[in-house]
């Protein structure tokens, strides 16, 4: 069994805002000649919680992904674990040597060169001298920087910078490596070099902690998710099902739908909806692209004869993935399994809505968008940028042949 290496207990930070700036010596005066007791009065603060009471621990050779939106606290918790910011409240403990590569422009010294900077990296994570020549020129190679290996890192460019920190970060194998959102710097080429290196650090058993907004790529890497909502753990668990649940809950401004009206007939509704094959724990959840069979119950009031039922899936854009329809149904009254197997359902992971409607002849009997939406949280076989990511989701093997 695989040890702990980082745990953390109740994490807490705390920040002051609203501090009003320094109005100067004169204004001070003015402000105590007019009233003497104000100088006595605090200034007045408000204070808030970065990051409120995370708990967590991560397992060697654990590759974990934070997600959440824009200031929910996953750098705050990084920088916690860096030991770059101490806690208001609770403690972490880490077991191994530390590399951190949490924004571009920390971790250098601007005066010094590439080639300075990398020695002076590799001796804070306790490296020799030795280690670090021996892989020294590989890192250079990683970075493409052997114009400029001699420059003082202040005249780099942005992406020159994170070129060289993210080499220097994983070719020093520290046993765990702390990654920030400073991959979005990159192109796309070096991005993808990077996902490259990092699959080779999970590979080689070293602990890797990921913050990024580019969803495929916490879900090509890691093995587990953590999503930060206001400083808080809103969900830990296996990645396809919480990143799947955070777009989700993205794309609806975290409303749940259970608000959502509808219009039924008096003759029937339809009651309920599940995945029945392959059966598991949360029947909404897709985990796989194996062979499955989804049911909707009816309750039928009263019979009826010559009936149109109609099926669709929609994505999170509305837009129509599939859709199927059946004539001419007779059914007497009581409750009624509408059961479709499938080989196999290979879109994209994400919420998914279902639409099932049933007509008596030309009277509406129910038509029902299916509540909770479907979250298809399989694993991911597309283009490792969202943007790059189309409706299907279908496994592929690339042979490249001599054609010569």
């Amino acid at each position: 069994m695989t040890s702990t290496v980082i745990h953390a207990e109740s994490l807490s930070k705390q920040y002051r805002r609203g501090l009003a700036a320094d109005p100067g010596l004169r204004h001070a005066l003015e402000r105590f000649v007019k009233s003497p007791l104000s100088i006595f009065r605090p200034a007045k603060t408000e204070s808030f919680f970065a990051l409120k009471d995370v708990s967590l621990d991560v397992r060697e050779g654990e590759v974990l992904g934070l997600i959440g939106r824009n200031g929910a606290g996953k750098t705050t918790l990084l920088k916690i674990l860096s030991r770059i910011t101490r806690p208001s409240s609770g403690w972490a403990e880490i077991r191994g040597r530390v590399g951190s590569l949490l924004e571009v422009g920390t971790g250098f010294h601007p005066e010094l060169t590439g080639r300075e900077n990398t020695f002076l990296s590799g001796a804070i994570l306790g490296m020799g001298k030795a280690e670090i020549t021996r892989k020294f020129d590989e890192i250079v190679a990683f970075a493409e920087l052997e114009k400029f290996i001699d420059t003082p890192v202040k005249h780099y460019s942005s992406g020159m910078y994170v070129r060289l920190a993210f080499a220097v970060a994983a070719h020093l194998e520290p046993e765990i490596l702390l990654v920030d959102e400073v991959l979005a710097v990159g192109d796309i080429n070096f991005q993808k070099k990077c996902l490259g290196k990092m699959g080779d650090v999970a590979r080689a058993g070293r602990t890797i902690v990921l913050v990024t907004h580019q969803l495929n790529q916490i879900r090509r890497l890691c093995h587990r998710v953590l999503w930060i909502d206001s400083g808080s753990v809103r969900l830990d668990g296996p990645t396809h099902e919480v990143t799947s649940q955070y777009e989700f809950a993205m794309s609806r401004g975290n409303a749940d739908g259970a608000g959502q009206t509808r219009s039924a007939g008096t003759k029937s509704a339809f009651l309920r909806w599940e995945i029945t094959a392959p059966r598991d724990s949360q029947p909404h959840i897709l985990a796989s692209l194996d062979p499955l069979t989804i049911r909707f119950v009816l309750e039928l009031k009263h019979p009826i004869r010559m009936g149109h039922h109609g099926i669709a899936l929609r994505n999170i854009d509305n837009q129509l993935i599939w859709a199927w329809s059946r004539d001419n149904i007779d059914l007497p009254a009581g409750m009624h399994g509408f059961c479709y197997t499938f080989p196999s359902l290979p879109v994209r992971p994400g919420p998914y809505t279902w639409e099932v409607s049933l007509y008596d002849e030309h009277d509406l009997v129910d038509a029902w968008r299916c509540l909770p939406e479907m979250i298809v949280a399989t694993e991911n076989f597309q283009h490792h940028r969202d943007e790059w990511n189309g409706v299907l989701n279908i496994p592929s093997q690339l042979t490249i042949t001599d054609e010569g």
